[in-house]
């Protein structure tokens, strides 16, 4: 490697949301290098959906501020919006219409060119050729996955924001989504930020994991340097230490 510094794309500092009386992150600060994948590690509650939905712009913090792509998110997201996308299993597409008019209403809506070529092409890819003119509330869950992830790729974008990506597929398929999103971030050079409940996913695909409890970041490193310092085989078992209410020095102590 060159040693180059490489360039931030998302940069947030001091990120606090409450709703009401609940705070669902508090003082979140971290950086995000172009081209890197960075996992949010965290149980249910930790705060990562809320991050993401903050990190979108569908969510403004009580607090502190994010950069992307240099941009001011508070102020100027709509500059960058057009180079981000995002795809998550528990956000509908409207149920009647089917898969290929969905995707070219978020094609349009992206100022996609040549929209229906690009819809085609992206349904091939992601293989949901077979039901493009099925309406899409009849689809299976993990059918509806897949379409979601080929929404999220229509506009080709240099920031892929993704909740639980292969939530309800099969391993078989959940394993070729990952491949997929490999090979895509090797074409593009695409930064991609992700949650999700899959070890093994956070493991494979993670050059970064920002570990996450009752809305902070408690823990950050890679996967490998994760699983050292708790002195783990696995991510799994680091994720169920903290989880356990059991850390690092805690463990470097015993």
């Amino acid at each position: 490697m060159s040693g180059s510094k490489r360039e931030t794309v998302v940069s947030a500092r001091d990120l606090t949301k409450r709703f009401d009386s609940v705070t669902a992150i508090s003082s979140l600060s971290f950086a995000i290098d172009a081209g890197s994948t960075t996992a949010f590690l965290g149980g249910n509650g930790a705060g990562k959906t809320t991050t993401l939905s903050i990190l979108l712009g569908l969510l403004l913090p009580t607090s502190g501020s994010v950069t992307i792509f240099g941009e001011d998110m508070l102020r100027h997201r709509y500059r960058v919006l057009p180079r981000m996308n995002f795809s998550s299993p528990y956000v509908d597409m409207p149920r009647r219409l089917t898969v290929r008019e969905n995707l070219n209403v978020y094609a349009n809506l992206y100022g996609v060119n040549r929209a229906r070529e690009r819809v085609q092409s992206v349904a091939r890819d992601m293989e949901v050729v077979e039901f493009l003119d099925r309406p899409t509330g009849i689809l299976s869950a993990g059918q509806k996955t897949r379409v979601a992830l080929a929404k999220a790729l229509l506009n080709e974008p240099d920031l892929l924001l993704l909740d639980e990506p292969t939530a309800s597929l099969d391993p078989d398929t959940g394993d070729w989504v990952r491949g997929h999103l490999e090979a895509y971030k090797r074409r593009t050079g695409a930064t991609i930020v992700l949650a999700s409940h899959n070890m093994a996913e956070v493991e494979r695909l993670a050059d970064m994991v920002l570990m996450m409890k009752n809305g902070a970041i408690v823990d950050r490193g890679s996967p490998r340097e994760l699983i050292s310092r708790f002195g783990c085989d696995t991510l799994e078992q680091v994720f169920l230490d903290i989880a356990r209410k059991r850390d690092s020095a805690a463990r470097s102590a015993s």
